[in-house]
């Protein structure tokens, strides 16, 4: 390229020409485009033949690759003095959009999560760079995309349900930015929402849930009353098979192939005809069969899958199921990022969940970034392990063959920008240089202070409560609540036998012993969210007030609420065993410490709520904070009534009234008890002045 010819310039007044048709994910992406261009140079882009700009399928001498959804910059008509034009050529419609995207992305400097960052391009009067011809380069995975699962956040978002276009819109706006094709958008939402007619639209695949094989609806739904037996009604279940498939028929789809019962557990469970492993296998295979056959009627050379999760591939692996060779096979990581089977209660095989070298056919992975399974997951938090692990685990699996498909469980986007970044660069490149990555996802948000924010980041996993032997056993949010509400129901049903929904992380042990470990565990970790959070707040006070309420949003509120979980876990485990020793007035001080610790996580998310955020999580049902404190609130409150019933006055008398009054004040002059927070602040200090070893459990 000589001097004259290899620059080229776009301003506000720069004409775009869409010379492809205005196909639907086309004119979705251009609107796109149309307001990234007005974001950075304040007016909407032109549109004319005499373009600066063109957009168009590729053409024979293009050297566009053949595959699909490629695409290629092309800087033509380059002429001594003569600005060169820049062609976006697209090997098929998704490859228009991808390379509209990645010129709105390295041209107009439009961040992929320019929207869940709150991060706007920067203002420019002309934007002039080398024109150099660019060449995409093919995914490592072809079929790749989130699952928007355990939603409730963007659910309760707005008043609107099912949520409308203005929740889906960035959602898959952002997936494709991020190189995604494929989406199941949403977990059971009603059939009259935008969100499948919306994500068909902007071009994305649609997958479906294993619960819900070819997308069809539930048999019970359809048919209440009626047994979900197959081997009784099969003609019920292929009716809404056919009705799903003749739907989606024209639809990009990636049809999930399963038979699951009602409610996405083990159809043998409804159906106890099914009373062996060859049995089960049988049916679904003969299953698998059928729905393969419908979808072949309707549509020619499909996209087929199958989830090859819990039951399904452990009759698989044992040789009981068979499929075809050309259907995706489905592997699943256990909801902690490590490829083997999930824990179910306190049963956890472990299994190796990918295929074995002698599998043939094609294999993919859905892959659980956040996870909701009222344990110890990570829901309104980030991955609690290292983004080492997820590289790892995913690199592996490509290594095994499974890079055929790759399904992220995205959960609610928000809090989990840093691992959804991490996997869009795994499925494209299909490795990455962890801290590297970092530092550019951390540079893309912070002008300043992005080594000690990159830190912050980097500690995180290190404080996560490690609770079991293997390296995925790191406690998410979840861990504060589920086992401390669980705690606090064993307790005040007045049972001291050990309580079976906690084995599968302190044992089978006296309860008591497991709710020493609960305690042990979150005081061991206390210190490390303290000091994280310290950290946090003093690197905000370094940024502008725009970048600090990013980091606030993305990174602190999480932190704070690892933090007060931890503490709030303590004081109620605390609670506990002062109510084992007749302490009575101090259990309270302790159930009022849990109810003041997790009312501080409530409050973390309340000010994360801000501008467009408002109301964001105030659907929290899943880790459900508000439902802890009010668990928390009725501790306390059946502890006063044992010990300061009926008229909420004797451990006032007792503790804090002066001595000069306690044995000659009238009855009559003291009707209004303190509250419940008051009194329990006023013993605080006063138990933390003793020194007399009344309060065995205080410290």
């Amino acid at each position: 390229m000589s001097s004259q010819q290899q620059f080229f310039t776009i301003t506000a007044s720069s004409i775009y020409y869409i010379q492809a048709e205005m196909s639907m994910p086309i004119r979705h992406a251009w609107k796109m485009i149309s307001r990234d261009h007005s974001n950075v140079f304040g007016e909407l882009p032109l549109q004319g033949e005499d373009a600066a700009v063109v957009v168009r399928y590729a053409e024979p001498g293009d050297g566009c690759p053949e595959w699909p959804e490629a695409f290629c910059l092309r800087f033509n008509g380059r002429v001594t003095g003569q600005q060169p034009t820049l062609h976006i050529v697209g090997r098929d419609e998704l490859g228009i959009v991808y390379g509209l995207l990645y010129y709105s992305r390295t041209i107009l400097g439009v961040d992929p999560f320019w929207y869940w960052a709150e991060l706007r391009p920067a203002k420019r009067e002309l934007i002039t760079l080398p024109a150099v011809d660019y060449v995409s380069v093919q995914p490592k995975v072809r079929y790749r995309g989130w699952f928007v699962n355990d939603e409730v956040c963007l659910i309760g978002w707005k008043e609107e349900y099912p949520p409308t276009e203005e929740v889906w819109q960035p959602v898959f706006e952002a997936l494709l930015r991020c190189g995604g094709n494929m989406v199941i958008p949403g977990t059971d939402l009603p059939r009259s929402g935008i969100h499948h007619k919306l994500a068909t639209e902007m071009g994305l695949w649609v997958t479906h849930h294993h619960a819900e094989p070819l997308g069809a609806e539930m048999f019970l739904r359809a048919y209440p009353g009626k047994q979900a037996s197959y081997s009784e009604h099969p003609n019920l279940f292929e009716r809404l098979w056919r009705d799903a498939i003749e739907k989606q028929q024209h639809d990009r789809i990636v049809w999930v192939l399963s038979f699951r019962g009602q409610g996405d557990k083990p159809f043998w469970e409804d159906d106890p005809a099914f009373d062996t492993p060859a049995k089960r296998g049988a049916l679904i295979t003969s299953v698998v069969a059928k729905q393969y056959d419908m979808v072949r009627e309707y549509v020619a050379d499909p996209v087929c899958c199958m989830a090859m999760y819990g039951e399904i591939a452990e009759l698989y692996k044992a040789g009981h199921i068979e499929v075809p060779e050309d259907i995706i096979k489905i592997w699943a990581d256990n909801g902690y990022g490590k490829m083997v089977s999930r824990r179910h209660g306190n049963l956890n095989l472990r299994v190796r969940a990918l295929p074995n070298r002698e599998d043939k056919g094609k294999h993919g992975v859905y892959y659980h970034v956040t996870f909701h399974d009222l344990q110890a997951s990570n829901h309104l938090t980030m991955f609690p392990g290292r983004p080492e692990f997820i590289a790892q685990e995913l690199q592996k699996s490509f290594h095994c063959g499974a890079s055929e498909y790759l399904l992220v469980n995205c959960g609610n986007i928000l809090p989990h920008l840093y691992t959804l970044d991490l996997t869009a660069q795994l499925w494209q490149a299909g490795m990455t240089d962890v801290e590297k990555h970092l530092y550019k996802f951390i540079g893309r948000q912070y002008s300043f202070q992005q080594a000690q924010i990159a830190e912050l980041y980097r500690q995180y996993a290190d404080c996560t409560i490690a609770y079991g032997p293997n390296e995925d056993d790191r406690a998410g949010d979840e861990f504060y609540h589920h086992p401390a509400r669980q705690i606090m129901g064993h307790w005040l049903q007045g049972r001291s036998d050990s309580d079976h929904r906690l084995i599968w992380a302190a044992g089978e042990r006296p309860f008591v012993e497991q709710v020493r470990w609960f305690k042990e565990k979150a005081a061991a970790a206390e210190t490390g969210w303290a000091r994280l959070r310290e950290q946090g707040v003093v690197v905000t006070k370094l940024l502008s007030e725009e970048e600090g309420k990013r980091l606030q949003v993305q990174l602190l509120v999480q932190i704070e609420l690892h933090l007060s979980g931890c503490r709030g876990l303590i004081a109620i485990c605390r609670a506990y065993e002062a109510y084992l020793a007749g302490l009575y007035p101090q259990a309270f001080v302790h159930a009022s410490q849990a109810v003041w610790s997790y009312t501080n996580g409530l409050h973390a998310l309340r000010e994360a709520e801000q501008g467009q955020w408002a109301h964001f999580y105030r659907a929290d049902w899943l880790t459900n904070i508000a439902n802890t404190i009010e668990h928390a609130d009725t501790v306390r409150k059946y502890l006063r009534i044992l010990g300061d019933s009926p008229d909420m006055f004797l451990w006032y008398k007792e503790y804090l009234m002066p001595e000069t009054e306690k044995y000659i004040y009238l009855e009559n002059t003291h009707r209004n008890p303190l509250t419940d927070d008051e009194l329990a602040r006023r013993l605080e200090k006063k138990f933390a002045s003793l020194v007399d070893g009344l309060e065995v459990s205080w410290k």
